[in-house]
């Protein structure tokens, strides 16, 4: 073998090492960054089943498809490329982007608080801000647009708290890297969405089974239990979600606030979570966590309050027009 081969063969495995090495190292900073972006990934996966209630067994998939697809194309065509533009260019405008997204969350969660509360205003309120659905189609359609648009703020959420997390270093690593997060979430999120909603369908096919030995019977039993159980598991599942949307979007518009706001907000946010600290020693993250979580819900649901009348009276208006037009 000559010199030249021998020496072509060194430089290829070298460069083999290289990569291996910088696969490595994405897959290490996707984790990393995973892994503190997980509260909002619960939220979305807590908020996304409400979309997919109430329709047909058959439609429960495709919708659920419909919505993965529209996640997807959120975080990897839009979001990232303006997560590191707008980190690269204009590193100042993430916050309020991320405060407005935050905005539209309070809407969203304190939206369902007044349907839950106020069922007849709240027809009224949708009523004037939605178009009269016509069939079964649009309505669907309605719901995956709605679920795509929430689902819009809580990716955003997502890729600028992978982007925070990653250390400085080369941006084709960094869109690597939100890249992956990007899939793998979304992979995980929905099809977690997927077995929730198809969870009564498996119940009844178990419930079914017609072994007659003790197993059959077992399985039948745990069928039963699916099936009676999925319909309360959903009213919770429904619960949190809303109480996710309230508290995300609360969080995020905290956040802002502790940022471009007085520093007395912030320091008193703080204080009340280490007085929660203190009070209960053994458990002093659960109770820190839990103020935190309490006081961003108040500021979300304040929020939400105040966006529902500007949406219904200023927004909604000028939305109808631009649709007629």
């Amino acid at each position: 073998m000559s010199v030249g081969l021998i020496g072509l063969l060194d430089e290829i495995a070298a460069i083999a090492k290289v990569a291996a090495a910088s696969l490595d190292d994405v897959a290490s900073q996707a984790a990393k960054a995973g892994v503190k972006a997980a509260g909002v990934v619960i939220d979305d996966a807590a908020v996304t089943p409400n979309y997919v209630i109430g329709f047909a067994a058959k439609r429960e998939l495709p919708i659920v498809g419909k919505i993965a697809a529209g996640s997807l194309r959120n975080k990897l065509l839009i979001l990232l490329p303006a997560a590191l533009l707008l980190g690269y260019f204009l590193p100042s405008a993430v916050t309020p982007l991320l405060m407005l997204g935050g905005a539209f969350l309070c809407y969203e969660g304190a939206e369902k608080v007044l349907e839950a509360v106020m069922p007849h205003h709240a027809h009224e309120h949708e009523a004037q801000l939605q178009p009269i659905a016509l069939n079964a189609q649009s309505v669907e359609d309605e719901k995956v647009a709605s679920a795509i648009k929430t689902d819009f703020i809580l990716s955003a959420e997502i890729m600028a708290i992978t982007l925070a997390a990653l250390p400085a270093g080369s941006i084709w690593t960094q869109a690597l890297v939100l890249a992956v997060v990007g899939f793998c979430i979304t992979a995980g999120v929905y099809g977690l969405v997927a077995l929730i909603v198809k969870a009564d369908d498996a119940g009844l096919a178990l419930a079914r089974y017609d072994g007659a030995s003790v197993v059959g019977g077992a399985i039948r039993g745990l069928g039963r239990g699916l099936v009676r159980g999925m319909p309360g598991f959903l009213t919770v599942l429904s619960t949190v979600g809303t109480a996710a949307m309230i508290w995300v979007g609360g969080g995020i518009i905290l956040h802002g606030i502790e940022k471009y706001g007085p520093p007395a907000i912030g320091h008193t946010v703080h204080a009340a979570t280490e007085a929660a600290a203190h009070l209960l020693p053994s458990i002093a993250g659960v109770m820190a966590w839990s103020v935190g979580a309490a006081i961003s819900g108040v500021v979300g649901l304040l929020v939400g309050a105040l966006a529902i009348p500007v949406v219904e009276y200023a927004l909604s208006p000028v939305w109808k027009r631009l649709r007629r037009s």
